[in-house]
């Protein structure tokens, strides 16, 4: 049976897979998009803390090595929506200084500005349905304490991707943040974007379709023109978009690179699956005598000039969550007596980057992936997450109000990016400013591996503004050579 014709093949249904199958759909291309898992259910399961939090029942349960061989398994999400069915719903744009090299902390600039990416953050905050609400009380007194005019902690609205309404649905405004929405109160690749395609004839969106190999021309392995699937099926397609995160891309360009011997030819082949970048996080939980009864909680960002790779943001938690932070010999009659009592905070410190930190593919039969991520390779970040966390637990003394913390080890992957970055240069980048790899064609990337900075808030937004431009920028080009890119299909699917 001879598989359909496409024009586009989108690897993952996260933020950027969504976002640029979106694009290239609305263009007119013929898209296909696959992902690796499921629909989640809709029974409210996605809802319980017990299967979600203490079960992990919604995880992946891939085994991965790390830098020194020790064996865990990264926090990762395989379902239709990616992890934005689970991620708290911020989303932040980064500044106009995150977009430039800042050498004394490790960072490289990007090949492209503030200015190229603001319409395409104009069109995903339109999207995903962005806006502010008000802080809530327990909150407000809080600040008032703690970053009152003139001090140095300055609070900002925190953008977010909330039903207006979503106050009035209590088990959702509690469990948005680590939680999937069973409602569709909360934004995200899924229901903001792919339920808008779902009558297109033009759209068709495989899940449970794991994409093994990335497929190319025989004569030209530089040109890459399709996918093989784990169940033996290929598909074609000339242009295909990796976005199946920053773990997993680097994992699938390698491999493609190893087989056919570009690894050794390709510049940028040097480069893939290096300079992966996680964010320096700490949770931390705030504790006064006062009862808290604040419902969404995550409506504010923190910041400070004298960190200025820095940010604190409310935790969406209630009581219960809260709990599941506090140090595990605090007996539970007593967390739960705390949680009530408490505010969660998430403290994150951009991270720079370095070459040796980097996601490795098992390329040996049953040899287990590579997650080699070291934090001391980056004293300037580890330096200033140090400082950020010390100076915010000061702070909230000062506001009464005690603190424990806790970092977030090396299996919290949830803003991993930067194992395929952008940049001019194939000597120094995988990924041209057009989203393509360098030296190869028909092959793009629209997910968070491409970021060469990761600024000192959440990646969501970017990565959707970075998708949704790549894809536009494609839809143009396709536009121009529908008939030549054709008849070139035809000829392919006849040699083959």
């Amino acid at each position: 049976m001879k598989s359909p014709n496409y024009d586009a093949i989108v690897i993952g249904s996260g933020a950027g897979g969504a976002a640029a199958a979106y694009s290239l759909t609305l263009a007119g291309l013929r898209v296909l998009l696959l992902e690796k898992g499921d629909y989640l259910p809709r029974d409210g399961s996605t809802l319980d803390i017990h299967r979600v939090v203490h079960k992990g029942e919604f995880l992946s349960r891939e085994s991965w090595l790390d830098g020194r061989g020790g064996q865990l398994t990264p926090e990762e999400h395989f379902n239709v929506g990616g992890k934005t069915k689970w991620y708290g719903a911020a989303l932040l744009r980064f500044a106009e200084h995150e977009f430039a090299a800042d050498a004394a902390h490790g960072c490289r600039g990007w090949p492209l500005t503030l200015r190229d990416l603001a319409p395409y953050y104009e069109e995903a905050e339109h999207l995903l349905g962005v806006r502010i609400f008000d802080t809530e009380p327990d909150l407000a007194r809080i600040l008032k304490r703690l970053a009152p005019p003139g001090r140095d902690w300055q609070a900002r609205a925190m953008p977010m991707s909330l039903a207006a309404d979503i106050s009035a649905h209590r088990v959702e405004a509690a469990h948005f943040d680590g939680f999937a929405s069973v409602a569709n109160l909360k934004g995200d690749a899924e229901r903001s974007l792919l339920s808008l395609l779902s009558a297109r004839e033009n759209f068709s969106l495989l899940q449970k379709a794991e994409v093994v190999a990335l497929t190319g021309s025989r004569d030209a392995p530089a040109i890459v023109n399709g996918v093989r699937l784990a169940d033996g099926r290929n598909f074609s397609a000339p242009h295909v978009f990796l976005a199946a995160g920053a773990l997993h891309s680097p994992r699938l360009l390698s491999r493609y690179l190893a087989q056919t011997g570009l690894a050794h030819t390709l510049p940028a082949a040097a480069h893939v699956g290096r300079h992966l970048k996680l964010h320096m996080l700490t949770a931390l939980v705030a504790l006064s005598f006062a009862v808290k009864t604040d419902l969404i909680r995550k409506t504010t960002v923190l910041l400070n000039e004298r960190f200025p790779h820095s940010s604190v943001q409310p935790l969406g938690f209630d009581a219960e969550l809260i709990a599941t932070l506090m140090p595990p010999l605090v007996p539970q009659f007593l967390r739960s007596q705390l949680g009530r009592r408490a505010y969660g905070f998430f403290l994150q410190t951009e991270d720079g980057s370095d070459s040796r930190n980097c996601v490795l593919d098992g390329l040996v039969p049953d040899c287990l992936p590579v997650l080699d991520y070291d934090a001391a390779r980056l004293p300037a970040a580890v330096g200033e997450h140090r400082r950020f966390t010390h100076a915010f637990q000061r702070a909230l003394a000062r506001a009464g109000l005690a603190s424990s913390s806790r970092r977030i080890g090396l299996n919290g992957t949830a803003h991993a990016c930067g194992s395929l970055i952008c940049g001019h240069n194939a000597a120094d980048s995988v990924v041209d400013p057009t989203g393509r790899v360098h030296g190869m064609q028909g092959l793009y990337v629209v997910d968070g591996s491409v970021l060469p900075r990761s600024s000192r808030v959440n990646p969501s937004l970017t990565i959707y503004a970075w998708a949704l431009r790549v894809a536009d920028l494609v839809a143009r080009e396709f536009r121009d050579q529908r008939p030549a890119l054709r008849g070139m299909m035809r000829e392919t699917s006849r040699a083959n």
